[in-house]
């Protein structure tokens, strides 16, 4: 099975923003999708291609970006967006917010949205598909040629944990502390084609494996597999899908900074001849549970002997590396607001530490998400 890819110039950079449309009386989520997408296409007019699209669920509106060269490119584009369906959603009593899974709502009070392939999957799938009422970011860098894709794929494993912690923003689940940083990260992994992307050899064997899939009827597309980094041959990309979803467009920010540096130097290191270290993915399984359940504060392995360091530690180290990529990309800024994250705390600190005010009220938690969509910055 032959899969082309269309190949990338630059590092250029994409951003997918699952979010929720929340009632402001209730704080629950609430679907509207539908009336405010077609009013949305309405408003940009009928020939413009959309940056906002259905997802799984009525109460779901996925913001994407165009094809952009910096990261600042890519929140103005985001940002843009975000104020036409708010202005759409605010008189329906609608507000936008986004974490990995919202405070309290239940997932079997929501609406399908109308697209077949949602319909489909949920036949396929039946209850582990209804259950994905979660959220997430993701975002793709330009890769130069289909041979780098899977070795930047499997390189970037290595930092799952980082992404995944930095990013924790879903401690709650149908109204309860699950304990769990990012419980989003394993109610997804239900899906049989999501997780942990499998470490292949090359671009040959990635269309090997594609084509078993395809042919055994397991997967249409590469749109199936959801795994947590794949590379997008039609957009010619390495997409980092394990984050979950962030409440402000700081943290989106910082986040797509640091995916684009990343790649951005393992590009480069290919270029000069550098073979990409491929990690044991029974070391990226354990230090993706670890940051799933102890989100900054977790200890990653970061040797095959299992020395284990604070991955709160090892992000603002990696900071400091990619600053001098950060700034060719003219991202620096945006780069060094992941150290602002660390100071303040994930999402699912906040959100804990907001519950705690509250004694344990999480329309207080959604209260303080809808403020942080709204000022873009995280809330102290």
């Amino acid at each position: 099975m032959h899969i082309p890819f269309s190949s990338s110039a630059t590092s250029s950079l994409g951003i997918e923003w699952e979010i929720q449309l929340v009632d402001r009386d209730t704080r629950q989520l609430r679907g509207a999708a539908t009336v405010i997408l077609d009013e949305y296409q309405n408003k940009i007019g009928k020939d413009v291609e959309p940056r906002a699209k259905h997802e799984l669920f009525e109460s779901t509106i996925e913001v994407i970006t165009g094809v952009c060269d910096t990261v600042a490119g890519a929140k103005a584009d985001l940002s843009s967006t975000l104020g036409l369906l708010r202005d759409l959603a605010e008189p329906r009593g609608l507000a936008l917010m986004c974490s990995g899974t919202h405070p309290f709502t239940g997932y079997d009070t929501q609406q399908l949205s109308p697209d077949p392939r949602y319909h489909s999957l949920l036949d396929r799938m039946q209850w582990i598909a209804r259950r994905m009422l979660i959220f997430g970011v993701h975002v793709h860098v330009g890769v130069r040629s289909q041979d780098k894709a899977i070795p930047v794929v499997n390189a970037l494993a290595t930092y799952i944990p980082h992404f995944l912690a930095l990013s924790s923003s879903s401690p709650y689940w149908l109204g309860m502390d699950t304990g769990l940083a990012s419980s989003r990260s394993k109610v997804f992994e239900g899906l049989p084609t999501a997780g942990l992307p499998y470490l292949l050899s090359d671009w040959a064997q990635f269309e090997q494996f594609m084509a078993a899939l395809v042919s055994s009827g397991t997967v249409e597309s590469i749109r199936d597999v959801w795994w947590d980094i794949r590379p997008h041959p039609n957009f010619g990309t390495v997409e980092l899908r394990i984050c979950d979803g962030l409440p402000t467009l700081l943290e989106v920010g910082a986040i797509a900074a640091l995916t684009q540096c990343l790649v951005d130097r393992m590009n480069t290191q290919i270029d000069r001849g550098y073979t990409l270290p491929t990690p044991q993915r029974w070391a990226v399984q354990e230090n993706k549970w670890r940051a799933a359940r102890y989100g900054l504060d977790a200890e990653i392995m970061v040797d095959e002997q299992g020395t284990t360091h604070c991955v709160r530690n090892e992000i603002a180290d990696l900071v400091d590396e990619l600053l001098p990529v950060a700034r060719r990309l003219e991202c620096a800024d945006e780069l060094t607001d992941v150290l602002h994250i660390l100071d303040v705390g994930s999402s699912c600190e906040r959100q804990r530490a907001v519950a705690r005010r509250a004694d344990g009220d999480l329309a207080a938690v959604v209260d303080t998400l809808l403020q942080e969509m709204e000022s873009r910055r995280p809330t102290l």
